[in-house]
């Protein structure tokens, strides 16, 4: 598995969590760190590739 794929996953996996946080009415901050991390992941997979 390379490093880009793994970080895919570990972005989407972080954007699930946003979403389930964001449904379950959570503080704004936290669910604020989430995004940023997620999109983060994402953005440094997308660029590996």
């Amino acid at each position: 598995m390379s490093k880009a794929t793994l970080l895919i996953v570990v972005g989407l996996f972080l954007s699930g969590g946003v979403y389930s946080f964001w449904k379950q009415k959570h503080s704004k901050s936290v669910i604020a760190v989430l995004a940023i991390g997620a999109v983060m992941c994402l953005a440094a997979g997308a660029m590996r590739l």
